[in-house]
């Protein structure tokens, strides 16, 4: 039996703070699905977010806090709904 299974994850609050189009803190992350320089895409505690920009770059990620700081330049951020069987990136593009 997996011990983070059987635990209840408390409740994480979400915020998104973008200074200058540069520099993104995001918390309430409670995973990173993929990511270049062109766009991240990650789960967080409101459902999934996609970062879409130029030259991103992931400068701090911590998941035990919930906390993701990005620097780069920040197009979009898109966020999509949360779907029943939260599958992964593969399961998603594959149709599942």
């Amino acid at each position: 039996m997996p011990y983070e299974e059987d635990r209840a994850r408390p409740a994480m609050g979400h915020r998104v703070m973008l200074e200058e189009r540069e520099q993104l803190v995001i918390s309430g992350v409670e995973e990173v699905e993929s990511f270049d320089e062109s766009a991240i895409f990650l789960t967080t505690a409101q459902g999934p977010l996609e970062v879409q920009g130029e030259g991103l770059h992931i400068e701090k990620l911590s998941l035990d806090g919930g906390d993701l700081k990005v620097e780069g330049l920040v197009n979009a951020l898109i966020y999509g709904e949360e779907s029943r069987g939260r599958g992964g990136l593969l399961a998603r593009l594959l149709g599942g």
